[in-house]
């Protein structure tokens, strides 16, 4: 084993530059059921993909001076819960006690460089990486006390850092047993991991401990950070995307504005330093207030959007293709439709924030970006820097699913502190910057077409979808941040991004003989990039839609119509769920209750959803009553995670079902505020019911984008049942409702 230094809690926490505290939130398990003598079963199938850039165990997890663990995960906790999750498989696989296990995420230079946080992907790699990490300690932390007391690995026991010998009752903490080294041992198959049958921990409903940071409000988000000596700034936005700056007038902002520190004009790029933070507001006023700029490309007319898209669409690419749908479509019937979903916004709650200090050799910056290494690369590419000279620490932001404003605000920061060093310099966005520069969830079209069989069963189908890109964050593109494209010598994308994302369950997961999906990708007017679920929200949205109508003209009842589409006994088991716990509810006249199915991505987690919906037939109204998901993530890690992500993620989805969508005209954005850009406010929250099937033999799927597009079309289906009208194009309004 090479030597690895084993640094001493205080230091090692001194360097991390944060102190994390643990809860024991089982108690103690040493009873008459013992954790030691937990079985093994060796796990031989593949590794996790995070493995692969960090192969060896000393890169996940650290063992301290006292013997507690501290594990390290590339992840950033958006809401989601990972920290806990990651605790529970260390804790399971070590057999510690959950308070003896810290779990520190993303940091540069410390944990490991596990790209993006997003996908749904991070129990399959970032948990399940470090499931197999400590799994591989423990066989490590055996053989070598076995080595100390010349005995077998059999004669031992090893719980809650220490290793102690059967025979004599000698005993080693891990940290006696390293001596002064970590483990640097390769994780490699097959790796011998708990029996799920002896559990603690995985599986349990775990609460997470941040919690009480939400509910009492100490300053742990990046909004909140203060640093001793830090100054703020804020950035002077161009009137338009391609808007450039031909003049600008500073020279009465002192005598205007007091505490004016720093101008920073570099190309279109204009920034200004002050000492407090309402200065920078107003001396940003001031200079957008004495410069000008270029006239920006029209955007095209709001109610031409869509064809517009078309028309600048590239042409089709097919995704898949079974059988023969044009030859199946040749003499008979077919049943087709357009589903339409507008540009939506992240829409944080708190507007980014990004801060930065340059010590005259490393650039350091705190960031809610869910991606620090790329964040690291692109900033290298456009500072012309090292990577090992800039250092990203990931802090918690306003909750945000998807690549949004907190990188350009970093970048910001980063710009200015390079201007300014020796100082932590701090931007914060305004709202209406943040709404108005977010990278959008792109617009979308889907079309359906289908045709039914004598046995009244999908005997063709055919998908076509046009996307813009999915995925514009920040990598070694300098592009992809946004200062970057106004500085003196700008950056531009090289490339349009990950397209992939908009057919994204735009082929039905049922068994249908002759399928066809093609793509039509086009460049649209508006920055786009990853919002939950990418394309698969509006394709579920019309695909689950489709199955309703296709029911209809078949005469059946939607669920059966689906079951008898479906093979897979898990599909199966969720809609049979969803169907038992809304069996007793009855409905009213006005009222309706519709259902959806999904496997996201085709590949991963499964989840059927319904929703309860009262329709005003009069008005339009749309009152959403209840809601109900049944999920199967394969393994359940954290029950009470599982809830909250699936009850948040439908949360969500109705606010975009029901409520939001980006409003422009030909000159610019308008909907720049809470008002012009309504969300689901707390008193339209339906009761939620979530329903988990737990199957710890099967792979763990992520659970964060699964709920968001089944809603969409459970609500569009319950408002159909309630009233009678199908509406199309997202958001379901009451003018919608009425003019259908």
């Amino acid at each position: 084993m090479t030597a690895i230094p084993l640094q001493s809690r205080r230091k090692f926490i001194k360097n991390l530059g944060y102190i994390s505290v643990g809860f024991t939130l089982l108690g103690s398990c040493s009873g008459t059921e013992d954790p030691i003598m937990a079985a093994r079963v060796n796990y031989n199938r593949k590794l996790p993909g995070s493995i692969g850039r960090a192969k060896t165990v000393n890169a996940w997890l650290k063992i301290l001076e006292d013997g507690s663990i501290m594990i390290l995960s590339g992840k950033v906790e958006l809401g989601q819960g990972i920290r806990t999750a990651i605790q529970q498989v260390a804790a399971e696989e070590l057999d510690m006690e959950l308070d003896k296990v810290q779990v520190h995420l993303a940091e540069t230079g410390i944990t490991p460089n596990e790209g993006y946080t997003g996908a749904s992907a991070s129990i399959q790699n970032s948990a399940m990486s470090v499931r197999f990490a400590a799994a591989t300690a423990r066989q490590e932390l055996l053989a070598l006390t076995g080595k100390k007391l010349n005995t077998s690995v059999d004669n031992l026991m090893l719980y809650n850092g220490i290793v102690k010998s059967k025979l004599d009752d000698k005993s080693y903490t891990f940290a006696e047993i390293l001596e002064g080294e970590q483990i640097d041992r390769e994780i490699s198959l097959p790796v011998p991991i708990k029996d799920y049958r002896e559990h603690r921990y995985v599986g349990k409903a775990v609460p997470r401990t941040d919690i009480l940071n939400m509910v009492q409000g100490p300053a742990v988000y990046i909004q909140d950070l203060r640093f001793p000596g830090m100054v703020h700034a804020r950035v002077v936005r161009p009137p338009g995307y391609t808007s450039q700056l031909t003049a600008i007038d500073g020279n009465g902002l002192k005598a205007e504005v007091a505490g004016v520190i720093k101008t920073v004009i570099k190309g279109s790029f204009v920034g200004v330093i002050t000492e407090r933070e309402y200065q920078a507001v107003k001396a940003e006023q001031y200079l957008r207030n004495h410069s000008k700029w270029t006239t920006s490309t029209p955007f095209p007319k709001p109610e031409n959007l869509f064809t517009h898209i078309k028309e600048i669409a590239d042409n089709p690419e097919t995704i898949r293709k079974e059988g023969n749908v044009e030859a199946a479509f040749k003499g008979v019937e077919t049943v087709k439709a357009r589903y339409t979903k507008p540009y939506l916004k992240h829409a944080s709650l708190g507007p980014a924030c990004g801060l930065a200090m340059f010590d005259g050799e490393v650039l350091h910056l705190w960031s809610h970006s869910q991606g620090i290494y790329p964040l690291r690369e692109a900033l290298a590419t456009m500072l012309s820097m090292e990577t090992d000279k800039i250092h990203i620490k990931a802090v918690p932001g306003a909750g945000c699913f998807g690549h949004s404003t907190a990188d350009d605000a970093a970048t910001d920061a980063a710009i200015l502190a390079l201007e300014y060093p020796n100082a932590h310099v701090r931007v914060q966005w305004s709202r209406h910057d943040e709404h108005s520069w977010d990278p959008y969830g792109p617009a979308l079209i889907t079309e359906l077409e289908a045709s039914l069989d004598e046995n009244q069963r999908i005997n063709s189908w055919k998908s076509e979808v046009w996307s813009d890109s999915h995925s514009m964050r920040p990598n070694k593109d300098a592009g992809t941040v946004l200062a970057a494209r106004y500085l003196e010598v700008p950056f531009t994308m090289k490339s349009r991004g990950y397209l992939g994302g908009g057919h994204r369950n735009a082929d039905p997961y049922y068994t249908i003989p002759n399928i066809k999906l093609n793509a039509h990708y086009y460049d649209g007017p508006f920055r786009v990039s990853s919002l939950r679920s990418l394309g698969s929200f509006t394709n579920i949205f019309a695909v689950e839609s489709f199955m309703d109508a296709l029911a209809e003209k078949a005469g059946q009842d939607p669920l059966h119509f689906r079951l008898n589409h479906l093979e897979d006994e898990r599909a199966i088991a969720v809609i049979q769920k969803v169907k038992a716990l809304t069996n007793s509810q009855n409905t009213l006249d006005g009222e309706g209750i519709g259902y959806a199915f999904m496997r996201y991505k085709n590949s991963d987690a499964y989840i059927a959803v319904s929703a309860k919906v009262a329709v005003n037939k009069v008005n339009g109204h749309i009152e959403l009553i209840k809601m109900w998901a049944v999920v199967d993530v394969g393994e359940v890690i954290n029950m009470d995670g599982i809830t909250n992500q699936v009850e948040g993620g439908m949360i969500q989805a109705a606010s975009w079902t029901l409520k939001e969508q980006v409003t422009f005209n030909t000159k610019e954005i308008t909907s720049t505020d809470w008002i012009k850009y309504p969300i689901l406010r707390f008193s339209e929250i339906p009761e939620v019911e979530v329903a988990i099937i737990n199957r710890p033999k099967e792979t763990a799927y992520g659970v964060g984008e699964v709920a968001m597009p089944p809603s969409a079309a459970a609500i569009a289906n319950a408002i159909y049942k309630a009233c009678g009208k199908r509406v199309y194009d997202l958001p379901i309004t009451p003018d919608k409702i009425l003019n259908t």
